[in-house]
């Protein structure tokens, strides 16, 4: 089914503060002018308060300041594309961190702005929630998916700014709280993501009707790339058994045809275990209203300019991310993953970008029937969910973890050749790290998961090095440059903020 939870509730209130630790917070209100406390009475209007706090998720691929989507700018530190666009001045910021020599005005800035403004969200429901208004169920539910969704937005600031302000209560005057360092961010938030999976609260997989809401198959695929991303070998045990747990639910399974996860009708299949959800139908979403209900920019972001094919004409394409040959050329012949991953245009005629390859990422490629609904701008309003965790990495995990800790290594080669088979190719005869590594390399191309793969297993320093392409990158990897730079104008609003050394 498609499209269940809302990005954006008409009734949510539009004046919730959308800021960072260091911005001004503006008076929350809500659209009848009551107290909020009298306003946060019942289940409804709880709900519109959660929905606010899920809305953030929507915004990074073009929030009103910046493109940000998470694929590209992951994508873009890694080693399968380039940035593209028109020029090496064309969203600037891509350009510096893909050559690993982002500063302070040019850095992902809008990523800092977008999940404080979620876990202000957060903060918000999980206080209104504390009023006593509506059901004792309904209440429980809300607070753990606020909490969920709080532990997720600071995933993702850990991920990229490593050191950076926490709270679990909204600021007050003068909206500072103290930076901590990366491993301590990571110290306050794993105990709060056990406490959260331990309370149980949530499905293992919602409904379709509720599709889009954290599960605690969401939680337990967060707590695994968490740890693992930490190297925290204490707690891999742990996260095995919460993979382990996924698998043996019976609620997911690998779709047999990968190419058709990536097709409408495959958002939400056996193998979703969390998506984005984006809607061309009804959408609000234009040039002035860039946090609306909606679709994404995202295919329009990465696909090449002036093409017009059978199932895509009229549209522009932005010519971001072009795919290198090298990554088409990975693939085994037979792997039915090639062709469902990458948009082979060689001979095709179009208006060429900047480091363009003529090769795309088609997992979110763009087609006319994928904003067809669409009343506003179609360029902004693609209905390609955005897929976050897959069962094909709980498989993965299994395989890592398992081997990590000295565990069946029959076990282990089952999970992993799960996922190759899958792909139409013989089965690996071992399992080793680095099997696992190139299959997830394989598995995930395009959904900006090989960065951080290649930091946390020590392989970016070697793999992470100049291109021979014209064009390419022409800096290499190093481990301070695993935490991007914070951007200058949150140092100018907060004088206590330390730099990133990068």
């Amino acid at each position: 089914m498609k499209k269940h939870i809302s990005t954006y509730a008409s009734l949510v209130m539009a004046s919730m503060a959308l800021a960072s630790c260091s911005d001004d917070f503006l008076d929350v209100t809500n659209p009848t002018g009551e107290p909020l406390e009298e306003y946060y009475t019942t289940n409804e209007r709880l709900e519109e308060a959660l929905m606010s706090a899920y809305s953030p998720l929507h915004w990074p691929d073009w929030d009103g300041t910046a493109y940000n989507d998470l694929t590209v700018d992951a994508e873009l530190l890694g080693d399968d594309f380039f940035p593209g666009g028109s020029s090496s001045t064309d969203n600037q910021h891509w350009h510096m961190l893909f050559n690993y020599e982002a500063n302070g005005n040019n850095t992902l800035a809008t990523l800092w702005t977008d999940f404080y403004s979620g876990i202000k969200r957060c903060n918000d429901v999980i206080e209104y929630c504390s009023w006593g208004g509506g059901t004792e169920e309904y209440r429980i539910k809300c607070t753990i998916q606020a909490r969920l969704l709080r532990v997720y937005y600071y995933n993702i600031l850990w991920h990229y700014y490593g050191n950076v302000p926490f709270y679990l209560e909204n600021l007050t005057l003068p909206y500072t709280a103290p930076q901590m360092a990366a491993d301590d961010i990571y110290n306050q938030l794993l105990p709060e993501l056990e406490a959260i999976i331990d309370a149980n609260i949530l499905p293992m997989r919602w409904p379709n009707s509720e599709a889009g809401r954290v599960s605690q198959a969401f939680a337990y695929m967060l707590y695994a790339e968490m740890v693992m991303y930490q190297n925290d070998t204490q707690r891999y045990a742990k996260a095995l058994d919460f993979m382990k747990k996924i698998a043996s639910s019976g609620d997911y399974s690998l779709n047999p045809d990968y190419a058709a996860i990536w097709e409408e009708s495959g958002e939400w299949c056996s193998e979703s275990i969390f998506e984005i959800n984006y809607d061309d139908n009804g959408c609000q979403r234009d040039w002035g209203t860039s946090m609306f209900v909606g679709g994404s920019v995202l295919p329009t972001l990465i696909s090449p300019n002036g093409y017009n094919g059978d199932d895509w004409s009229g549209l522009d394409g932005w010519g971001f991310l072009p795919m290198r040959v090298r990554t088409y050329e990975m693939f085994e012949e037979g792997d039915v993953r090639r062709d469902a991953t990458c948009w082979d245009l060689r001979g095709e005629s179009y208006t060429e970008r900047y480091q363009d390859t003529h090769i795309w990422l088609k997992k979110y490629r763009p087609t006319n029937d994928n904003c067809k609904d669409c009343g506003t701008s179609k360029n902004l309003n693609y209905n390609n969910n955005k897929r976050i965790y897959r069962f094909a990495e709980t498989l993965l995990n299994i395989a890592e973890l398992t081997l990590a800790t000295g565990g069946n290594t029959g076990e282990a080669l089952n999970n992993l050749n799960q996922v190759r088979v899958r792909a139409g190719l013989n089965g690996y005869t071992e399992c080793t790290i680095d099997n696992i590594l190139n299959e997830r390399h394989l598995e995930f191309c395009g959904e900006g998961k090989r960065y951080f793969d290649l930091v946390r297993t020590g392989y970016a320093s070697t793999v992470l090095v100049p291109y021979a392409e014209e064009h390419g990158r022409t800096n290499t990897w190093t481990p301070s440059k695993k935490y991007i730079p914070l951007a200058q104008s949150e140092l100018d609003a907060d004088p206590t903020l330390k730099q990133n050394d990068y």
